[in-house]
């Protein structure tokens, strides 16, 4: 990662507050080098957020984007309703923390903190992920972040996003690699059990580079 790429993401976080505790300053300088260095290597293909809640990572991703002019379009994906329900593989000592309908937000929350900010919205689409049509989704993807916590959202984004990636393409998932979130780690590591990709892990977060 070049180090002008993790300056200019720490000169964003800087600027700007944060606005949800769903985000760590670290985690967030890690994503947004990371999307700096496709733009700066011209990988095709458009941004994706699956898992977007109120926006706190997607106000910082407009604003990368719109620091580096990009023409790039970014959508974002999320279900409106909190949590899902946990299937086998999100089993944790966390026991009943993290239960369905936790964390929801509303897709007004979202639209309203982007017109707070003064930043065009992404293109938005509510819809659990396995209900998502192929018009709602980009044709090619340059660069994807995955922030939807349980072992089925994350599986199902991973087959939505990965056959659009472009070669150079990144995936970020977040929660990887946390012990009350096991069904991250397990959705990635099954998705490339019987690939060649290999996957990065850096403060909880799983990068993957096509």
């Amino acid at each position: 990662m070049k180090t002008s790429a993790v300056q200019s993401a720490s000169m964003l976080i800087r600027s700007y507050p944060i606005i949800s505790l769903q985000i760590d300053k670290k985690r967030l300088e890690i994503i947004l080098a990371q999307l700096e260095s496709v733009i700066d290597q011209a990988i095709a293909g458009d941004i994706a957020e699956f898992g977007c809640h109120a926006g706190a990572t997607a106000l910082f991703i407009r604003r990368l984007l719109n620091s580096k002019a990009s023409t790039k379009q970014f959508y974002a994906y999320d279900s409106f309703e909190g949590l899902p329900a946990k299937t086998i593989e999100d089993a944790s000592v966390s026991g009943s923390d993290f239960k369905a309908g936790e964390l929801k937000v509303s897709k007004h929350d979202l639209l309203l903190n982007f017109k707070k900010a003064g930043l065009r919205p992404p293109i938005v689409h509510k819809a659990w992920f396995n209900e998502l049509k192929t018009k709602q989704l980009p044709e090619t993807i340059a660069f994807a972040f995955l922030d939807s916590d349980f072992y089925r959202s994350i599986l199902d984004s991973l087959e939505i996003v990965w056959p659009r990636l472009s070669e150079g393409g990144v995936i970020i998932v977040d929660d990887y690699m946390r012990s009350h979130l096991p069904g991250a780690t397990r959705a990635v590591d099954d998705f490339f059990a019987n690939s060649p990709i290999r996957t990065r892990h850096q403060n909880n977060l799983a990068i993957i580079r096509k």
